[in-house]
């Protein structure tokens, strides 16, 4: 598979559950993964869908799935995750309490490993633990709904981490997730992350692919100067 230096990841959080199979073909050539979000009513007060849905999006599409764990016991339901075939799953810091451990697993179950890092939890206590991942993810909102106003002063997070992932020379996406938009994704380029979660930006427009395609231009833009 060839790597992107930018990663565009439409979330069908905000797309039509009635008909998920087309909303994921709507953006099918111009995405690079697909987020898909997991919520379980507990870690977060909000419930969206398990791994049955995972398990049969998966055969609608070649996309990469992103899978993002916003649940309580993380280590119970990850490895299933990627077990049915997902590229990346991230679970959160905060509803594990072996981080490392369970990368190891995902890894070993053949899927890359992500830590997602909430609105209100510092980020240094866990940039030692980066090494074992593969992606961080940061939000840029408060997890567990989507359409939520972008949190500007959460990009210090993003300029920590990228900081120690380069002067550690780590091989790390920094992933942001919330608000990200036209007007926004600039500045989450600017601050380092290259991994960008868009749900209403790109399933609210009207040609979700076009959305991707300008979402990635502007990033790129951010990162390159032109």
């Amino acid at each position: 598979m060839t790597v992107p230096p930018l990663i565009v990841a439409p979330s069908i959080l905000a797309a039509d559950f009635a008909r998920l199979a087309d909303e994921v073909r709507a953006v099918e050539h111009a995405a690079d993964w697909l987020h898909v979000d997991v919520m379980d009513n507990h870690f977060v007060p909000n419930l969206t869908i398990g791994l049955p849905v995972v398990q049969s999006l998966r055969a609608a599409t070649e996309l990469p799935f992103d899978v993002h764990l916003m649940i309580e016991d993380p280590r119970r339901w990850a490895p299933g995750y990627a077990d049915a075939g997902a590229y990346n799953v991230t679970f959160h810091a905060e509803a594990c309490d072996d981080p490392v451990a369970l990368a190891k697993d995902l890894r070993s179950a053949g899927a890359k490993a992500g830590l997602a890092i909430d609105r209100d939890t510092p980020i240094e206590p866990y940039l030692d633990l980066l090494p074992s991942f593969d992606t961080l993810l940061i939000m840029t909102i408060k997890a567990g709904f989507g359409g939520q106003r972008f949190i500007p002063h959460l990009l210090d997070k993003v300029r920590a981490a990228r900081q120690h992932v380069a002067s550690g020379h780590l091989e790390l996406r920094i992933e942001v997730d919330g608000g990200i938009a036209a007007d926004t994704i600039e500045q989450a380029a600017a601050a380092g992350a290259d991994a960008f979660v868009a749900g209403t930006a790109v399933y609210g427009a009207d040609d979700p692919a076009e959305a991707v395609r300008r979402l990635r231009g502007l990033a790129e833009r951010a990162t390159t100067g032109a």
